[in-house]
């Protein structure tokens, strides 16, 4: 799913949409510090499916929301500030859009991966749930002297998502039909004040909506009364997101994981790379510039099992059906409902990451044929 469950013991906190949750019939499961719907009535399969061919309606209001504001008013210095944190150009997002992004560490690992959009003023991070509390002090420890760093814990997050969307939102936001992906910033939805940004976790045309929290339920039932659009659980999430051949973090990569291991160079851009105006200056640069000019001794590469049989996390990669020695292991899998098939994730080494490579998982004792794939699984539908 979209992030590590949080232990049964610890507390739970709810979203604001909670009690509609449970009104709707969804399965609650702990999920990240939160109680969260796994799924309503119609099951995993005909939500996944539902996205895909009209609209879903997911709550990921679990995620962290955060403001950097500037002390200078300017915002190229909260921009240049939090370079410092991470291997993406900031400076160079435009007003009005928004950019992928990973914290790391002194290691070159993957601290947290979030979204960083420049609001004209301030810049607005969305970061994973179980990561949310670690990241605000990263900012607070690293930008202070520029930023304020305001954590936005009164609101909530939508994601509309599926190719009904935009038609779906445009009857309660004029300017919806006309953003482009990755376009973020302030709009009027249904007459609320929210933050809109053309993005999404499922490889789908959609949107994620931040509310304010006590105006959450109502923009939701608004948008769920469109007969185009469905309420999604976690389950179909986590399905969808993985045919999208999409990073779960704390899955597909972590602390103990590089940008370029996990083929994630297309998120790094020049200017940040050796030879670059900015090049290094984040934490691990040393280390993830190298492996750019060098190449990596490993790579997450998508994986297409042979049979009908999913190939789950946590299973063993080897080269050959007979040999005794591992040299992988699957991050992510599952069956894709799109597909009518299984599809996983996995690290290789980049010796074995060609496309069409051979290689074999265990799976309760079997040894299962898979092939190294190109990802996505199913093509996105982004409008850019």
């Amino acid at each position: 799913m979209a992030e590590p469950a949080a232990a049964l013991s610890t507390p739970l906190h709810r979203t604001p949409l909670h009690a509609l949750h449970v009104s709707l019939g969804g399965k609650m499961v702990p999920f990240a510090g939160y109680e969260m719907p796994v799924q309503y009535a119609p099951g995993v399969l005909k939500e996944h499916l539902h996205t895909r061919s009209h609209a879903g309606l997911f709550d990921v209001s679990h995620m962290g929301q955060v403001a950097l504001l500037p002390k200078s008013g300017k915002v190229a210095d909260a921009a240049a500030a939090l370079e410092r944190l991470v291997p993406q150009d900031i400076v160079g997002i435009p007003a009005g859009r928004q950019r992928y992004a990973q914290f790391t560490n002194a290691e070159g690992g993957i601290l947290d991966d979030l979204m960083v959009a420049n609001f004209g003023e301030h810049l607005v991070l969305v970061v994973n749930a179980a990561c949310k509390e670690a990241d605000v002090n990263l900012l607070r420890d690293g930008l202070s002297d520029v930023c304020e760093v305001q954590p936005l814990a009164d609101r909530a997050l939508l994601a509309l998502q599926g190719p009904k969307a935009a038609s779906v939102l445009a009857k309660f936001c004029a300017e919806a039909e006309g953003m482009r992906f990755m376009d973020a910033g302030p709009r009027a939805v249904d007459g609320l004040a929210c933050y809109v940004s053309r993005s999404g976790y499922t490889g789908e045309d959609g949107y994620e909506i931040s509310v304010p929290a006590d105006q959450a339920e109502q923009l939701a039932e608004a948008l769920l009364s469109d007969k185009d659009v469905l309420p999604i659980g976690l389950g179909a999430r986590d399905s969808l997101r993985l045919e999208a051949g999409l990073c779960l973090y704390g899955h597909d990569i972590d602390t103990g994981t590089t940008p370029v291991e996990a083929a994630l160079e297309w998120s790094v851009q020049k200017v940040r790379r050796s030879g670059g105006a900015r090049a290094g200056g984040f934490p691990g640069a040393a280390k993830i510039l190298a492996q750019f000019d060098g190449g990596a001794a490993r790579r997450r590469v998508g994986l297409r099992p042979e049979g009908r049989a999913p190939v789950r996390e946590g299973a063993t990669l080897f080269a050959t059906a007979g040999s005794a020695e591992p040299v992988g292991q699957v991050t992510s899998g599952g069956f894709g409902p799109t597909l009518n098939a299984p599809v996983a994730m996995g690290y290789v080494p980049t010796a074995l990451a060609a496309l069409d490579t051979q290689l074999f998982a265990d799976v309760r004792g079997q040894r299962l044929p898979l092939r190294v794939a190109v990802t996505p699984f199913v093509p996105n539908t982004y409008k850019r």
